[in-house]
Parts: C-alpha cells; sequence; structure tokens
C-alpha cells in the first residue's frame, strides 16, 4: 500500500523535492504540500482505495506523513471488512 500512497502523493501533490526521498515519517507539510494539496490527496486516496474518511480523521495530523495515511487507509479498510 505504501508505494500506491506515494504514487497518489506524486500525481496529486506538487512538493518540490518530489516523493521519492521522503521517509515514510517525513513531514509532508514541511515538504512543501499546502492545505489545498491534503485536500486533493484525500479525494485521490478516497477514489483509489474505494474509502471515505470520516469527520474525526479528517486533520493536519493525517495527512502529514506517507505513515499516517497508511495506518488510516489500514484502519477504514479493517473497519469495512469487519462493518
Amino acid at each position: 500500500m505504501n508505494s500506491q500512497i506515494r504514487e497518489i502523493i506524486a500525481r496529486t501533490v506538487e512538493l518540490p523535492g518530489g516523493v521519492t526521498g521522503l521517509a515514510d515519517t517525513s513531514d509532508l507539510y514541511e515538504a512543501g504540500m499546502t492545505s489545498f494539496g491534503s485536500v486533493q490527496l484525500m479525494l485521490a486516496l478516497e477514489e483509489a482505495f474505494d474509502v471515505e474518511f470520516p469527520e474525526r480523521m479528517l486533520n493536519r495530523r493525517l495527512f502529514s506523513s506517507i505513515a499516517t495515511i497508511d495506518a488510516a487507509l489500514k484502519e477504514l479498510r479493517s473497519e469495512n471488512v469487519g462493518g
């Protein structure tokens, strides 16, 4: 899933240094992502993974790194399977 997230970030968010050199825990906002970029990223992730981020997850921290996005998507997918 990590590589898919990276591909989506590369397609939807303009990062000056790109996503390739970023660690999973690197802060995407510090890397240049804007608030608008995070919204675009959220929409692209929802479409790609067929999920919907609930309101409780809609915060800056969730979209701050590849690792936090990955964890959130895994949580959503497990909820969808169990629910």
